[in-house]
């Protein structure tokens, strides 16, 4: 996620708990679909519908964050 923001997200995952605990769930998140993908053959479960939409939250959130530092 993110490949030209690497470094910063090193650095924001080290130095700021906020982004760092966005970035575990936007993980755990995906590792939760991943499985869930693998036992459903269909995406229009409501569960996973909704935890897709909480992963692409979080990734907006994320992004928001890296350019809000990218700018400074």
């Amino acid at each position: 996620m993110f490949p030209e923001y690497r470094d910063l997200i090193s650095q924001l995952k080290s130095s700021d708990d906020h982004f760092h605990q966005k970035f575990a769930l936007h993980n755990e998140l995906d590792g939760t679909i991943r499985k869930l993908e693998k036992h459903h053959a269909s995406d229009f479960s409501p569960e996973l519908r909704d935890l897709k939409k909480q992963k692409l939250k979080l990734k907006e959130e994320i992004y928001d964050i890296l350019k809000q530092h990218q700018s400074h």
